[in-house]
C-alpha cells in the first residue's frame, strides 16, 4: 500500500484526442489498482485549460509531452531536455514531470500517399520548393491546437518559411476522414495516431527537425506521490501505441482498452452490430450520472437567470431610459461565443468544473428571460393598471398583484427559451470538466465516434423538448 492518502480522490486528466483518453485511463485504473481512490476527468481541453486545472489542484495528473511541457507550458526554445532539466523549471509553477512512458509521439504533416508522390513530396521542406501555383492548390486543414501553439504550425512557418496558408480548421478526430476523402489534402498528425496506418498515409519528414522530440510523460502536482505509477515507466512503444489508439477508434471502450493492457490480456473481441452498439452506449453505465449532471447544471443557472432576470426587466419597464442600456447588455452578452465565454471565466475565476459552466449558462439565459418580462409588463392594459391605482394600490402592490402575474405566461415562454438554450450549451461543458452529456459527444469527436456521438446528443435533444414542453404555458393562458 502507498504514501497517498486513502481519505484523498486523486483526479486524473487528459486532453480531448484519442491517445490522452486511453493513457488518462491507464494511470486511473494503475492508480485504483494500487488501492487508491482515482477518478479521471477526460477530455478537458487543450493544454492551456488543462495546465491551469493542475495548478489550480483541480487535477493532480496528466499524461503530457516532452515537447509540448517545452515549447507550449515552458516557452522554451530546446528541442530535448532531461527529466531533470525539465523539474528544475517546472518547479516555480509547483509541476514535476515523472514517469516517462516509453514511446516519442512527434507531431507530424500526413498525405494520402498517391498526392505525395504525384507532387514528389517526402519531406515537409519539399512543399516550399513547389511552384506558387502548386502551393495555391494544396487544402491544408490544421487541428485549432496545432494551428495556435508555438511548436505548431508558426514554428513550420519559422523552418521552413513556408508561404502557403490553411485554407480550413478541423477538429484532429474529424480531419483523417476529410483526408482519405480528398476534401483536404495536407493535415497535422501525431505520428502514433491509428488511421495513419489504416488508411496507409504518408507522413512528411521535419528534415529541418521543427519539431521537438514528444515523448510521453506524466505531469503533476509537486506534492503529488507517482511511486504507484511506476509499473507504466517504459511501458509503452510508439506501435503498442498505435495499437491501443486504433482499439479506441474502432468503438471499444478508454476504460476496456486500459485495462486489458494493465492485465497484458487481448482487445480482440467481436464487434456489436452499429444499433446495439449505440443502446449499449445510450444506456452505459454514466447514463445516470450524466443525466444527473446536464439536469443540474441547466436547473442552477436557469434559476439564477430567471432570479436576476425578471428584476431587470423591470427596472427596463419601469425606467424606461434604463431598458436600452439593459436589454443592449444582455444581448451583447448573448452574442459572446460560448467557448470564448467559457476560457474568459476560467481565467477570471482560476478554476474549471461546473462553477464557470453554470456562470455560461446564466449569461446565455439572461437575454431571454429579461425580454420576456419586459415585454410581458408592456402587454399589460393601461387601463387594468389604472383601476388598481384607483382602488389604492401602491407601485409594489400593482407589480406583484396585477402587473407580473398578467405577464407570467410570456415570462414563463421566456424561461422555456432560456432552458433550452441552456439544455443545448450545456454539451459544452464538458470541455471545461463540468460533466453532463457533453461528455459523451467531446469523446466520440475525439475518437470520431459516431454512435458516441449520438449517445450524447440524443438525450440532450430530448431534454431540450422536455423543456420546451413543460415549461411553455398553454396557449389558452396567454390569451386570457
Amino acid at each position: 500500500m502507498f504514501a497517498q492518502p486513502l481519505e484523498k480522490t486523486t483526479v486524473v486528466g487528459s486532453k480531448r484526442f484519442t491517445e490522452s483518453y486511453v493513457l488518462g485511463e491507464l494511470v486511473n485504473l494503475t492508480l485504483r489498482d494500487a488501492g487508491l481512490k482515482s477518478i479521471h476527468r477526460q477530455g478537458l481541453g487543450n493544454t492551456a485549460i488543462v495546465i491551469q486545472a493542475l495548478k489550480t489542484g483541480q487535477i493532480d495528473v496528466y499524461p503530457e509531452y516532452t515537447g509540448t511541457i517545452l515549447r507550449e507550458i515552458l516557452k522554451r526554445p530546446e528541442t530535448e531536455a532531461s527529466i531533470n532539466d525539465l523539474n528544475a523549471w517546472l518547479k516555480p509553477m509547483g509541476l514535476k514531470a515523472a514517469i516517462p512512458l516509453g514511446f516519442n509521439n512527434t507531431y507530424a504533416l500526413a498525405m494520402r500517399p498517391e498526392q505525395a508522390s504525384k507532387l514528389g513530396i517526402k519531406r515537409i521542406s519539399d512543399i516550399a520548393n513547389l511552384s506558387t501555383e502548386q502551393q495555391s492548390t494544396l487544402r491544408i486543414a490544421l487541428s485549432p491546437e496545432f494551428k495556435t501553439r508555438n511548436d505548431g504550425w508558426s514554428a513550420l512557418i519559422q523552418a521552413y518559411a513556408l508561404k502557403i496558408k490553411p485554407k480550413k480548421v478541423l477538429e484532429h478526430g474529424l480531419a483523417y476522414d476529410a483526408l482519405v476523402r480528398g476534401d483536404v489534402d495536407i493535415v497535422d498528425a501525431y505520428s502514433t495516431d491509428a488511421p495513419i496506418t489504416k488508411n496507409n498515409l504518408t507522413l512528411l519528414e521535419d528534415d529541418r527537425k521543427a519539431f521537438p522530440r514528444y515523448d510521453a510523460i506524466l505531469l503533476m502536482r509537486s506534492d503529488f506521490d507517482e511511486k504507484p505509477l511506476q509499473k507504466l515507466a517504459g511501458a509503452l512503444n510508439e506501435v503498442t501505441m498505435a495499437k491501443l489508439n486504433n482499439a479506441a477508434e474502432s468503438g471499444i471502450s478508454f476504460e476496456m482498452i486500459a485495462r486489458g493492457f494493465l492485465n497484458k490480456s487481448t482487445n480482440d473481441q467481436p464487434s456489436p452490430t452499429k444499433i446495439s452498439r449505440f443502446f449499449n452506449l445510450l444506456f452505459g453505465p454514466d447514463f445516470l450520472t450524466a443525466l444527473r449532471d446536464h439536469v443540474l447544471l441547466v436547473a442552477i443557472s436557469s434559476t439564477m437567470a430567471l432570479l436576476v432576470g425578471i428584476p431587470l426587466g423591470v427596472v427596463a419597464y419601469r425606467r424606461p431610459r434604463f431598458s436600452t442600456w439593459i436589454l443592449g447588455t444582455v444581448g451583447v452578452l448573448q452574442t459572446i461565443p460560448s467557448l470564448a465565454l467559457l476560457t474568459i471565466l476560467i481565467a477570471v475565476l482560476d478554476q474549471i468544473g461546473a462553477i464557470p459552466a453554470v456562470l455560461a449558462l446564466f449569461i446565455y439565459g439572461l437575454l431571454p428571460i429579461v425580454s420576456a418580462t419586459h415585454i410581458g409588463l408592456m402587454e399589460v392594459p393601461s387601463t387594468l393598471k389604472e383601476a388598481a391605482l384607483a382602488l389604492g394600490c401602491n407601485e409594489r402592490k400593482l407589480l406583484l398583484s396585477i402587473e407580473l402575474p398578467y405577464a407570467k405566461p410570456i415570462i414563463m415562454t421566456g424561461l422555456a427559451s432560456a432552458t433550452v438554450i441552456g439544455v443545448g450549451t450545456c454539451t459544452l461543458a464538458a470541455l471545461v470538466g463540468a460533466g453532463g452529456f457533453g461528455d459523451r459527444i467531446v469523446a466520440g469527436l475525439a475518437v470520431n465516434d459516431q454512435a458516441l456521438m449520438l449517445a450524447g446528443a440524443i438525450p440532450a435533444a430530448i431534454l431540450a423538448l422536455l423543456a420546451q414542453v413543460v415549461l411553455t404555458p398553454k396557449r389558452k393562458a396567454i390569451n386570457k
